[in-house]
């Protein structure tokens, strides 16, 4: 992958309600939100985790062999606003778009920009939506066209290994758990698991506790409690785990420039089990605490943005 042209950051209309760090290009340094939300919280987040969804899908639906990613961005930014959101990722530390569009070897943070999208390409697209005062965050990996089957099968595997990360969410336990299923599954496979980046706590705050590892972390000792919410999103690799950044400050790439691929989805811990919040209302939801075990969606991801991821 070689960058492209970044066009202009787009404009978001002065009715939007935005987060705190969208004049001045950061947040704030003191944010003591609590990690779980109480149930009018919780309300906001699923309205704000459907919406998210619906402007995945407005831009999966776009994805196709000669599209650029700039042109993805346009589609995110617009469908955010259709929503009544403020697309989270624009002037955040001060990035300069609406959407992460990562292709290929890009782990995460790709800039959308003027190079199009080519047959054989994988393409993860994060879509986070500020709307009722908080965010709801979620990806997909999509295949552009037809790919190879090694990248088929990692784009396959990187969604199974969301759904077993959230299968380990049970209150009473570690955070630690997740990452343990997910790296187990990851390497049974043979693919790596990314250690840099990271699941976070979510919600009228960006980015905050607790940390979410995606291998299996001994520090990650923090005990899941009814009401948090956070993100699980495996970063899952062909080779080499080991990321390397642009000049650009934001776009994180392997280190041996191997395919890499991603799903996310924000969630919210319950006393019987875990809620996802990024679907709309007719996709399914987990099984919860009492049945014999959880049934995922098996559909892999199409570019028209049908799957649950």
């Amino acid at each position: 992958m070689t960058p492209g042209l970044i066009g202009p950051t787009r404009k978001v209309p002065s009715d939007i309600e935005v987060p705190e760090y969208a004049v001045r290009g950061y947040p704030a340094t003191d944010s003591a939100e609590n990690p779980v939300k109480d149930a009018e919280t919780l309300e906001r987040m699923r309205l704000a985790g459907q919406a998210a969804r619906r402007v995945l899908r407005a831009v999966a639906a776009e994805v196709a062999p000669g599209v650029t990613t700039d042109h993805l961005d346009e589609v995110a930014h617009q469908a955010s606003i259709d929503e009544g959101g403020y697309p989270s990722p624009l002037n955040y530390h001060g990035y300069p778009k609406s959407l992460c569009t990562s292709v290929n070897e890009v782990i995460c943070h790709g800039i959308p920009d003027s190079r199009p999208l080519q047959e054989g390409d994988i393409v993860n697209c994060d879509v986070t939506l500020f709307v009722h005062g908080v965010h709801g965050d979620l990806s997909e990996t999509f295949l552009v066209g037809e790919v190879d089957p090694v990248s088929r099968k990692l784009v396959e595997v990187t969604r199974e290994c969301l759904y077993l990360g959230i299968d380990a969410v049970e209150p009473g336990e570690p955070v630690r758990r997740i990452g343990q299923a997910i790296q187990a599954h990851a390497e049974a496979n043979g693919f790596g698991v990314v250690r840099e980046f990271v699941g976070h706590g979510i919600g009228s705050t960006f980015h905050m506790p607790p940390n979410v590892p995606h291998f299996d972390d001994p520090r990650a000792t923090m005990i899941l409690e009814p009401g948090m919410t956070f993100t699980i999103e495996p970063m899952i690799t062909v080779g080499n785990w080991r990321s390397q950044l642009w000049d650009d400050g934001w776009t994180a790439t392997t280190v041996d420039l191997g395919r890499t691929a991603q799903f996310e989805h924000t969630l919210a811990v319950r006393s019987d089990g875990v809620e996802i919040l990024t679907v709309t209302p007719e996709e399914p939801q987990p099984f919860l605490a009492g049945h014999d075990r959880r049934v995922w969606p098996s559909t892999l991801p199409t570019r028209a943005g049908v799957s649950v991821a």
